[in-house]
């Protein structure tokens, strides 16, 4: 039987990156029941990097992990791991007063936000449609993500440290002594004295596997179509594409637009596929703030988001148990928190103190314990 310190149960972004930060100082084996890695959630990503729009905490996160972004340790990656995009904000004639809220809200946070007209928008961006368009922002602070190159960044640099990483290993069953798992999978057997739920959309069944209450992981699905672009317009100088109600968002993905309704529809986890009814929004959208006809869908697919009740990670042990982690619940927002979201976890899984970025964020780590949740 193959014994272990730490064992991490999901083989996608967020157990990966706790695998790289905690490897060097515990043995550790991540164990993933795909065939491949970052197979759901992650290779799904629309692979953005934002600093604002999301929760307050998250976007410490955000701002803590650009530091690792922007300064990877040596061997992490050949290439750099953002690629500045810019993005524009959009709105309708009938949503003008949202607009002026949320101009005013970021100007608040991001100076360097310039409002355009709408004829500089399209200067921008030479696929919006003119009668569309009524009020529009630039950000400079949207880029992209090597997705890619930071998962395996994580993956080589856990192994170099001892780490092993699994796949085909689906957790059967759990049995405890009181001081070590015995988890029974489809590969065989492991045992370690602490199992860390990386389970994604599968972390609620994950903990009732090992005896632990459920704390309302729910997943949900998003949708994403990719189009052809017109002929002329260059993918690599488009900026990013949103609506101000996130109603919908684009973005240039492999020489084409990739667009998504923004849906988030409650489901059970599973390898979710794309529903209809979601593509055909997706094109009507391109459609309707576009000049693009969409007459073929190049590529059509749909990934899982999962989330807790507060919208917030779940970072730490479960309440009364020194056995059993969590991390789980990073919405649509795992791969732009990895740095800070696997160190945070390795930090209270070692008990070593947190960077200094954390006591300049004023960053809590209750705010993301499980306790929090009511049984």
């Amino acid at each position: 039987m193959r014994k272990y310190d730490v064992v991490i149960i999901g083989g996608g972004i967020a157990g990966l990156s706790l695998a790289y930060v905690l490897s060097p100082h515990r043995s550790v084996a991540v164990i993933e029941r795909e065939d491949a890695l970052g197979y759901h959630s992650t290779g799904r990503s629309a692979a953005e990097f934002v600093l604002r729009y999301n929760a307050t905490e998250v976007c410490a996160l955000a701002r803590i992990s650009k530091v690792f972004f922007d300064q990877p340790p040596q061997g992490f990656t050949d290439v750099p791991l953002l690629k500045q995009r810019g993005g524009v904000m959009i709105a309708s004639a009938d949503k003008i007063e949202r607009f002026e809220t949320v101009l005013a809200e970021e100007r608040a946070f991001t100076p360097e936000i310039e409002r355009v007209t709408p004829a500089e928008a399209i200067a921008r961006v030479p696929i919006l449609k003119p009668d569309y368009v009524a009020a529009a922002y630039f950000d400079p602070n949207f880029w992209d993500i090597e997705v890619e190159n930071l998962l395996q960044g994580y993956v080589k640099g856990a192994r170099r440290n001892g780490c092993d990483v699994l796949e085909r290993h689906k957790v059967l069953s759990a049995e405890s002594d009181g001081t070590t798992w015995v988890l029974k999978t489809s590969a065989g057997e492991i045992s370690a004295k602490v199992a860390v739920n990386a389970a994604g959309a599968w972390a609620d069944p994950v903990a009732a596997l090992f005896g632990v209450d459920p704390i309302g992981i729910v997943p949900h699905r998003r949708t994403a179509i990719t189009v052809d672009l017109p002929d002329g317009v260059d993918a690599g100088t488009l900026p990013e594409i949103n609506e101000i109600d996130e109603d919908f968002y684009m973005k240039p993905e492999g020489g084409r637009l990739l667009a998504s309704p923004a849906d988030a529809t409650p489901c059970e986890p599973s390898d979710v596929q794309p529903e209809e009814i979601d593509v055909a929004w997706a094109a009507h959208y391109v459609e309707e703030a576009t000049t693009i006809s969409v007459r073929r869908i190049a590529k059509s697919w749909a990934g899982l988001r999962s989330f807790s009740a507060d919208k917030l990670p779940v970072v730490g042990f479960a309440p009364g148990r020194s056995d059993f982690f969590w991390l789980a619940g990073q919405g649509g927002y795992g791969i732009l928190t990895s740095p800070a979201l696997g160190a945070l976890a390795a930090s209270q899984l070692t008990g070593a103190p947190l960077s200094e970025e954390f006591r300049i964020e004023a960053l809590d780590p209750r705010a993301f314990s499980p306790a929090r949740f009511p049984k």
